[in-house]
């Protein structure tokens, strides 16, 4: 068993459950994997992560700002444009990210009979 050295997830007041709480969200891979090929102005990446909501956005980006995961540049434009880039702390992430990505999309096939057989399986439970 590999040793811990700099925390341990697993420990409730330990403050990596803080940050992987902000990793696991759904929407912060989904900016991630957005912004794995370069930096994006926020109205860019909000029409590339679909379905998301500008405050969810904002937040995200705000929390992975503080996190120093991403940049936050503003342009000198008018008016003012900004733009979202991962750190070189971001950077570290890329290979679990695209792992995440590329696993999700080869088998969420085997995901979904699984959910079907489960529910199936299920139903009378569900209905009673």
């Amino acid at each position: 068993m590999a040793r811990r050295t700099s925390g341990d997830v697993l420990k409730e007041q330990c403050p990596s459950r803080a940050v992987l709480n902000c990793l696991a969200d759904k929407w912060t891979v989904l900016i991630l994997i957005a912004l794995t090929d370069g930096a994006k102005h926020f109205g860019a990446l909000k029409r590339e992560v679909a379905g998301i909501s500008q405050k969810t956005m904002t937040q995200i980006l705000r929390t992975l700002e503080r996190d120093g995961i991403v940049s936050r540049k503003v342009l000198p434009t008018r008016p003012p444009r900004v733009e979202y880039a991962l750190t070189k702390l971001g950077l570290t992430l890329l290979d679990w990210v695209d792992m995440i990505r590329a696993w999700t999309e080869k088998h969420m096939g085997e995901v979904i009979a699984a959910q079907k057989k489960f529910d199936a399986a299920n139903k009378h439970s569900q209905s009673a």
